[in-house]
Parts: structure tokens; C-alpha cells; sequence
């Protein structure tokens, strides 16, 4: 037996005046990493609910967010016959954000951390940090306490692209 929900996702893009290559070293500088292994290490290593909250924010950077895993689409595309195509998904989040939501309904996990795509427009040669607001995406949990939760992950969110775009915003 299965289940099946219809619900509205709203999509945010910021678009940044910066070249791609900029763009992706001013997000990197504001993004902690825990990628390879690191955070389940980190976990493993915490001795009790203080130990785990100070590991974790050694980890964070300066946003707060910490990448978990980042695909470069641009790096392998050429091996299948895309060329010129710049696009890089990151997986970003903070376990200290994430309990804020998953101590009300742990179906919040599949939604955090938050996946980010920062790519190149073909079409006006814009670069974009893109991703669908986390609020929206919980909004099938029918939870208020998650969605009070979900609205701040939205604003730090906002406030970590707007900062590496300096550029517009747009729902899309």
C-alpha cells in the first residue's frame, strides 16, 4: 500500500551580477564542510547532547550551514556530450537546525538538509543560486511548530544567498 500527497512548492532564485567561479568561492567561504565521512565521525565522537552541540559548531561557517555533499554537473556532463554547462548542487544544513523541525516530526529528514544548486543561466548568462524554500517543502506535515521551525531555515537561507549573490531575488 502506498500514499500519495499533492502540494505547492515555491522556488527561490537569487541571481548574483558575479561570474560563476566568484559566486562559488564566496558561497564556499560561508559554508562549513562536513563532507567524507567527516559527520558521522563527529557524531560518533560526541559524548553527551553539549559535546555534540560544540563539535558541531566548530564545523559551521560563518552562515551557520555546513556542506554535506556538493555534485559538480559541470565537472562530469562532458563526459556524456554536455559541454559549457556551469552547475554545482550542495547539500547544506546544521544538525542544531535540523532538531529544531525533527524533534516535531522526524518526516522533516527528508527534506533537510536543504539542497542548493548555484548555476550559470544559458539563456542571459546569470548566475543563480537556486532552491526550493524549506517552509514549503514541509508544508505537507500540517505542523505548525515545524512550519515556525521551517520559516526561520528560510530567512538564514535567504540571508546566506543574498549575501553571496549581492544581486536580485525572484519566486519562481
Amino acid at each position: 500500500m502506498s500514499e500519495q500527497q499533492q502540494y505547492t512548492v515555491q522556488h527561490i532564485e537569487h541571481i548574483s551580477s558575479h561570474s560563476f567561479d566568484q559566486v562559488v568561492v564566496d558561497f564556499e567561504a560561508l559554508v562549513g564542510c562536513v563532507e567524507n565521512g567527516a559527520f558521522q565521525k563527529l557524531a560518533a565522537a560526541a559524548n553527551d547532547q553539549e559535546d555534540f552541540k560544540t563539535r558541531v559548531r566548530q564545523h559551521e561557517g560563518k552562515s551557520g550551514f555546513m556542506q554535506f555533499l556538493l555534485v559538480d554537473h559541470g565537472a562530469w556532463l562532458p563526459h556524456v556530450g554536455i559541454s559549457g554547462k556551469k552547475a554545482r548542487m550542495y547539500t547544506i544544513g546544521n544538525p542544531l537546525i535540523a532538531e529544531t523541525m525533527l524533534k516535531y516530526d522526524v518526516r522533516v529528514g527528508l527534506n533537510v538538509p536543504v539542497r542548493l544548486l548555484i548555476y550559470e543561466n544559458s539563456t542571459d548568462g546569470t548566475v543563480r543560486l537556486s532552491y526550493d524554500l524549506p517552509s514549503s517543502l514541509m508544508s505537507r506535515l500540517n505542523n505548525e511548530d515545524v512550519t515556525t521551525a521551517a520559516k526561520k531555515l528560510d530567512a538564514k537561507l535567504h540571508e546566506l544567498c543574498e549575501n553571496v549573490a549581492g544581486g536580485s531575488t525572484r519566486q519562481a
